[in-house]
C-alpha cells in the first residue's frame, strides 16, 4: 500500500513538472498580459496571434514595440480578412494595443536621455528664462569647451545687450527632436565674437532634467486638409464639410494634435476642425490651437493644435500611420508611392529648371522673379484670416466625446 501511494506521488509529481514544463511559457505569458491590465479573452488572442508570426519568445510582446507591431499588423489583417476591422470590439483592443505600444516606445525613450548639454547639435534651438526679463529665443552657434548661442532675443528684437548678460543666471529649455524636452541652469561666463557673430559663453551642465513627457508620439508628415474655424458649439462631431476650407498643410501628426501650416498670421485659444484624407480614410479632427509660430517674411504661421475630440476609428488610424504599423501590401505601396513621387519631384524640378532657361532670357520678367515671389504666391492660395471667438461649451469636450479635456 506504502509502496502504491509513493508511486502515484511520484507520477503526480513527474506529470506536475511535464506540464510546468511544457505550458510555463503560456503560463507566464498570461501573467505578464494580466500584469498589464489586459483581460483573459485579450491575452488569449494575442497569445495566438504570437503563435501566428512565430515569435520565439512570446512574451516579447509585452516588451519590445518590433514585437507588438507585429502582432498589430496581423490582427488588422486578419480582421479585414474576417470582415470585423471596423466593429467595436476590434477598434477598442486595437486602442488599447496602440495605448500600450506608446508606453513601451516611452519607456524605452526615457533610458535614453538626454545627460549633457555637450552632446547638444549645432543650430539647436534654446528659449533661455532670465529672472525678472521672461523668455528669450537663442539657438546654438557651436559647441566646444563652452556653448555659444546667439545673442538671445525677445519678440524679435534684442532686449538686453550682450555685456549685461555677463555673469547672469539662466535656466535653459529645448525640446530634443524625437525625444522630449529638457531643461538645465548654467551661467552665462561672456560675451564676445565668434565666426563674425555677437554671441554668448554658456558654462556646460551635465544635470540635464526632462521638462516635458510626451503623451503621445507624433510624426513628420506633408498632409493637406481643410481648415474649418468652429463658431458655435458642436452638435454633431460626424458631420463631413462639403463646403470648401482653408488651406493647410500638416507638418505633424498625433492622435493628440498636429502641428498645422497655413497662410497669413493665427491667434492662440481658436478652435477649429481639420479635415483631410489619410491612407484612404476621411479624418475629422477637432481642436484647440494652444499656439502660434508666426514667420512675417513667409507670412505663414504654424498652429499647434491640441486634438479636443475624435472618433476611435479615426484616432487608430492615425496612430496606425504614426507608428507605420499597416499590412504588407499597403506598406510595399506606400514605398513605391514615396519613391515615385520623389522621383517625379526630382525630374519635375530638373524640367523646370530647364525650361526657365530656355523661356525666358536674361533680365525678363519670368527669369527675375525670386523663389520669395513665387512663395508669397504659393501662401496667398491657402491665406486665411482666424477670427478669436472661443465657445466655452466646446472647451468642455474631451477627446473622447465626454467632459472635461485635458489641456496640455
Amino acid at each position: 500500500m506504502t509502496i502504491l501511494i509513493v508511486s502515484l506521488g511520484l507520477l503526480v509529481f513527474l506529470l506536475a513538472v511535464w506540464l510546468l514544463r511544457t505550458f510555463s511559457s503560456k503560463i507566464n505569458f498570461f501573467a505578464s498580459g494580466l500584469d498589464q491590465q489586459f483581460s483573459v479573452a485579450e491575452i488569449s488572442t494575442l497569445w495566438k496571434l504570437a503563435r501566428v508570426i512565430d515569435l520565439e519568445d512570446p512574451e516579447t510582446i509585452f516588451v519590445s514595440v518590433n514585437s507588438l507591431s507585429k502582432c498589430i499588423t496581423n490582427l488588422i489583417e486578419k480582421s479585414r480578412r474576417d470582415g470585423t476591422e471596423n466593429t467595436m470590439e476590434t477598434q477598442n483592443f486595437l486602442a488599447k494595443l496602440y495605448k500600450f505600444r506608446t508606453k513601451i516606445e516611452l519607456a524605452a525613450e526615457n533610458k535614453r536621455g538626454l545627460e549633457t548639454t555637450r552632446a547638444l547639435s549645432n543650430g539647436q534651438r534654446l528659449r533661455l528664462v532670465l529672472k525678472g526679463n521672461g523668455v528669450f529665443a537663442a539657438r546654438i552657434i557651436n559647441n566646444s569647451r563652452d556653448l555659444i548661442i546667439t545673442i538671445p532675443i525677445q519678440d524679435g528684437r534684442i532686449k538686453i545687450k550682450p555685456e549685461e548678460w555677463r555673469e547672469k543666471d539662466v535656466s535653459v529649455y529645448l525640446w530634443r527632436k524625437g525625444d522630449a524636452g529638457y531643461v538645465f541652469d548654467t551661467k552665462v561666463l561672456s560675451c564676445g565674437v565668434f565666426w563674425g557673430q555677437n554671441v554668448l559663453y554658456l558654462a556646460h551642465s551635465d544635470k540635464l532634467f526632462r521638462a516635458q513627457k510626451r503623451k503621445s508620439i507624433r510624426t513628420e508628415c506633408h498632409i493637406p486638409a481643410q481648415l474649418y474655424v468652429i463658431r458655435e458649439a458642436v452638435s454633431d462631431f460626424s458631420q463631413v464639410e462639403t463646403a470648401p476650407g482653408f488651406k493647410c498643410f500638416l507638418e505633424d501628426i498625433s492622435s493628440d494634435g498636429a502641428m498645422i501650416r497655413v497662410g497669413g498670421k493665427g491667434v492662440n485659444n481658436i478652435q477649429i476642425k481639420l479635415q483631410f484624407d489619410l491612407e484612404g480614410m476621411l479624418i475629422l479632427m477637432y481642436g484647440l490651437v494652444r499656439s502660434v509660430e508666426y514667420n512675417s517674411e513667409a507670412n505663414q504661421s504654424r498652429l499647434h493644435l491640441e486634438c479636443m475630440h475624435i472618433e476611435p476609428a479615426m484616432r487608430n488610424a492615425i496612430l496606425s500611420f504614426v507608428y507605420k504599423v499597416l499590412p504588407e501590401d499597403q506598406k510595399n505601396a506606400e514605398v513605391a508611392l514615396s519613391e515615385l513621387e520623389d522621383e517625379d519631384k526630382k525630374e519635375s524640378g530638373n524640367s523646370e529648371g530647364a525650361q526657365e532657361l530656355k523661356t525666358a532670357p536674361s533680365g525678363s520678367p519670368a527669369a527675375s522673379e525670386s523663389k520669395e515671389e513665387k512663395k508669397e504666391k504659393k501662401t496667398e492660395e491657402y491665406s486665411i484670416e482666424i477670427p478669436t471667438e472661443i465657445d466655452p461649451d466646446f472647451l468642455e469636450q474631451s477627446s473622447d466625446g465626454g467632459q472635461g479635456g485635458d489641456g496640455k
